[in-house]
């Protein structure tokens, strides 16, 4: 029995420790769409999602000239659920289910984000799906995620509880830090993948960094499920995906009146 109870122990007291960083994946920028710049960290050929995650594009920033704006063809979609989280500028769009809008402060307005300060004033957080520093989104996920954007001025430090059985990882937007229990470096346009080996993630801002510290800490429950993916099409098996074709070249996803 007292070996029982030790090893319910020592499960505890590893599950409350912070996630040690797993690995470090640089991003490939790639154009998309109508030729727009994306900086993406996944899918690409020796990495080709992190579950319940398929994709994770950062669009921008583009210079071009005037009337030469880049966006995406129409294209269809199946399978999988988009979110779009607007840093600066915006987009319109409209879809076959006769959705359409202007992304700017809108749909959800930046006002309506629940933020959040460090008493120290030195660590800010938006809370745009699941929890942090005592704020909860507005939102509601078809799957559990986690999705925030933590600010860090040099010195600050962030922890952020993450369920045990949830996969998490960071990408960082702008500036350079510390990630996990062992303090491993990563910088813009970098994901910083944690371990599956405690409940909270650590983030640290050096005292001497030079600016200020930008990163989206993103985690969800994994599915579990096998994946069959061909463009905008993501299914569990290669006969869903013929059959996804199938429905669009019959007209059954809809059309998008110009």
């Amino acid at each position: 029995m007292s070996m029982v109870k030790e090893a319910l122990r020592t499960e505890e007291t590893r599950t409350n420790e912070g996630r040690t960083v797993a690995g470090i994946v640089n991003s490939i920028e790639t154009l998309e769409g109508g030729g727009f710049l994306v900086r993406r960290p996944f899918p690409k050929a020796s990495f080709s999602d992190f579950d319940p995650f398929l994709l994770l594009d950062e669009m921008g920033p583009m210079d071009v000239a005037p009337g030469e704006a880049k966006g995406a063809p129409d294209h269809p979609h199946r399978g999988f659920e988009t979110v779009t989280y607007l840093l600066s500028g915006d987009m319109q769009h409209k879809d076959s289910g006769g959705h359409a809008g202007r992304l700017a402060a809108l749909p959800i307005p930046s006002s309506r984000i629940p933020k959040a300060t460090s008493g120290d004033g030195l660590v800010s957080v938006s809370v745009i799906a699941g929890e942090a520093m005592g704020e909860k989104a507005v939102i509601e996920t078809r799957t559990p995620i986690i999705y925030l954007h933590y600010r860090l001025e040099p010195g600050g430090v962030a922890t952020q509880q993450v369920p045990h059985d949830y996969n998490a990882f960071a990408y960082v937007v702008d500036g350079a830090g510390l990630f996990g229990a062992e303090g491993e470096r990563g910088s813009d346009g970098q994901m910083v993948m944690f371990a599956p080996d405690g409940d909270e993630v650590r983030i640290e801002s050096p005292a001497d960094a030079k600016a200020t510290l930008e990163v989206l800490v993103i985690a969800g429950a994994p599915l579990n499920e096998p994946i069959a993916r061909y463009g905008p099409f993501v299914m569990n098996t290669e006969a869903e995906i013929h059959q996804a074709f199938e429905d669009y070249r019959r007209g059954r996803m809809g059309a998008i009146n110009s």
